[in-house]
């Protein structure tokens, strides 16, 4: 077994990779840029090396500075976690050109699975069943579309090197073909640097299952399945296992298919081997075809441990270091039932646009499983993922799994930055989930309802100005001479502004009026009627069903503000990319105006009316934070 590992990644990943080397006696050494100096994994490693600059390309996807920084450090072995250089083969042969021990599969059998027609035609040779589709090389538009007519619409285009998403475009006729296929084959040359295209039979009731496989290179076992079909934009939001509706034949024809999947390109470590499965009529062994290999540990790891009971990252440390798998088939079994939710920093009523900020407040129950890689008072940087936790919970059947998970996500307080929390707690009791009646199409068909913005009502409100008010606790307060004492207090709720007037009772009852509304409150304990929190520099959080963040204004401050058709303001951190105006230009509305990037992603910013640009308050290469001026517009 090793003694030491370098961890060539962050975040959550990086903390759960410490927790198992650290309860089997390896150090570890963690790599971090500027922008993680104070982070999590730093802390919890036994030693940490500077990699560069906050961008990835200049730290976490320097290959050359992650393998010197494991031989300075004595390290013998490079865990990769997901993401960032895990699935890189070019990574691989430099960690084991460099004479250490790369923990994750070959670079031969990386390549074998990194572009999706090349697996699909190697699964379509190891009798593994694959969607039906063209996955060869001609790229010729014409060509492409007789293909699609021999499939039958509606088809689905796919990035040959694609993933989450990017490259892919469903097709309803051959009318929308040409324009489709160019603009899936102009996203997948911007994002990969390759513009092919495979084309698929889209299932029209498709269900995301995976199978997590495990091999040592010569032999393989897997350990069930995960249901991932709760999806948005083709992104993973919650996960379970076992999958709900799955036969005994069809799991035994799904694992064995994965495995074979896996001994087909000598695969050692842990894997996941993605499935379409057709959905109507329920999940049948003929129902199921092969759609990708990951070749690496999968985010949602934690609801195979949960029950199969087994370490996963144990077993990788195990296998690297020359071990035999260390269960075999018949061995594993599962017991009772899992669900993993993903909880982000993201705007999900702006169409779940990522979100950074100080989590000036970060709360988790007891009773369930919390990866992260962040505590009260990080930062959510807009250099990486924006994910803050995953809750995992399991019980003895589904239905109690999900009642913990529904309650963990209740108990589960964020304040500082906005999250997702409020749609994981509304899809977690969609009626559909709750059923066990999933697939991909779940969350965009109930958009409406699962991802409104929060709305609070009088009582909310009236806690909120409570806690803003500071009232502090004592037998005098409220006590007053000639007349009633009566604060007046101003909170904002991103357009909407709130007017509150509390009238204090006595130490521990106030009444406030809320647009003509009366609440009474009576604090109990520290609270008036539920828990809220004052954070921040002027905001206050309320937690309950919905968590719903309020700022404190400064009434003297409302008459000078800007009228928002007026301005610009940035909607989130971010780096300036492109200006596309000067001072002086006509616009109209809807015109480009600045591009942001932030978390990976690129956001155009536009005129919100006609006018003329009076100032521009931004450049290229302007790091800008959420709310800052970045053009002032003026009548024409």
């Amino acid at each position: 077994m090793f003694t030491k590992i370098l961890i060539a990644n962050r975040g959550e990943i990086a903390c759960r990779i410490i927790r198992t080397a650290r309860a089997m006696g390896v150090r570890t050494v963690a790599v971090y840029s500027d922008a993680d100096a104070g982070a999590l994994h730093v802390q919890q490693a036994d030693q940490a090396v500077r990699l560069g600059p906050a961008p990835a390309a200049d730290s976490y996807l320097r290959g050359d500075l992650i393998v010197q920084a494991a031989l300075d450090t004595g390290a013998q072995a490079i865990h990769p976690g997901y993401g960032f250089l895990s699935e890189n083969p070019d990574f691989v042969e430099q960690v084991t050109q460099a004479g250490l021990v790369f923990i994750g599969p070959s670079a031969q059998a990386i390549r074998a699975m990194g572009l999706k027609d090349a697996a699909k035609a190697l699964m379509v040779k190891a009798g593994v069943p694959v969607v039906p589709g063209y996955h060869g090389a001609d790229q010729d538009g014409a060509f492409l579309a007789r293909e699609a007519a021999k499939i039958g619409y509606p088809v689905l285009i796919k990035a040959v090197a694609g993933g989450g998403g990017k490259g892919m475009r469903l097709v309803d006729g051959p009318a929308q073909f040409a324009e489709h296929l160019a603009s899936a084959q102009a996203e997948a040359r911007n994002a990969f640097g390759n513009p092919a295209v495979l084309i698929e039979k889209y299932i029209t009731t498709p269900r995301h299952i995976e199978v997590q496989v495990f091999g040592d290179g010569t032999d393989a076992v897997h350990l069930f399945e995960r249901d991932c079909s709760l999806q948005r934009r083709h992104q993973k939001v919650i996960e379970e296992a076992p999958a709900p509706g799955m036969t005994v034949a069809l799991r035994d024809a799904m694992g064995q298919a994965a495995v074979t999947a896996a001994k087909a390109i000598g695969y050692a470590g842990a894997g996941t081997v993605e499935f379409i499965v057709d959905g109507a009529g329920g999940l049948r062994p003929d129902g199921f075809w092969f759609m990708e290999m990951n070749t690496r540990l999968q985010v949602e790891h934690p609801v195979t441990e949960a029950i199969t009971g087994v370490d996963l990252v144990a077993w990788q440390l195990r296998v690297a270091a020359g071990e035999p798998l260390p269960m075999r088939q018949d061995q594993l079994r599962i017991n009772g039932h899992a669900f993993e939710a993903r909880l982000y920093a993201e705007d999900v009523p702006a169409g779940f646009l990522p979100a950074t900020g100080r989590l000036d407040h970060l709360a988790f129950p007891s009773d369930a499983r919390i990866d992260s890689g962040v505590v009260a008072g990080s930062e959510i940087a807009p250099w990486y993922d924006p994910m803050i936790a995953k809750v995992t919970v399991q019980g003895p059947d589904r239905a109690t799994a999900l009642r913990k998970l529904q309650a963990a996500l209740d108990a589960t307080e964020v304040a500082g930055s906005v999250t997702n929390l409020d749609f994981l707690r509304l899809l977690a009791r969609d009626a559909d989930f709750v059923a066990g009646v999933v697939d991909t199409g779940l969350i965009a068909r109930g958009q409406g309802r699962l991802c409104a913005a929060p709305v609070p009502d009088a009582q909310m409100i009236a806690i909120a100005a409570v806690v803003a008010a500071d009232i502090a606790a004592g037998p005098l307060v409220g006590f007053t001479l000639w007349q009633p004492l009566v604060r007046r207090i101003v909170l904002g709720q991103g357009d909407v502004v709130h007017e509150v007037s509390l009238q204090v009772l006595g130490p521990d009852q106030i009444t406030a009026d809320v647009a003509g509304a009366q609440v009474s409150l009576r604090r109990h304990g520290a609270d008036w009627g539920a828990r809220a929190l004052r954070h921040g520099v002027r905001q206050v959080s309320v937690f309950g069903a919905q968590t719903v963040t309020f700022s404190i204004v400064d009434p003297l401050a409302r008459g000078s503000d800007i009228a928002g058709g007026d301005v610009v303001l940035a909607p989130m951190p971010g780096l300036v990319r492109e200006v596309a105006v000067q001072e002086g230009d006509h616009v109209v509305q809807g015109a480009r105006l600045i591009v942001l990037e932030a978390m990976k992603m690129e956001h155009v910013l536009r005129a919100p009316r006609d006018g003329v640009v009076a100032s521009m308050c931004a450049e290229p290469g302007d790091q800008v934070a959420a709310g800052d001026l970045m053009v002032a517009l003026a009548p024409i």
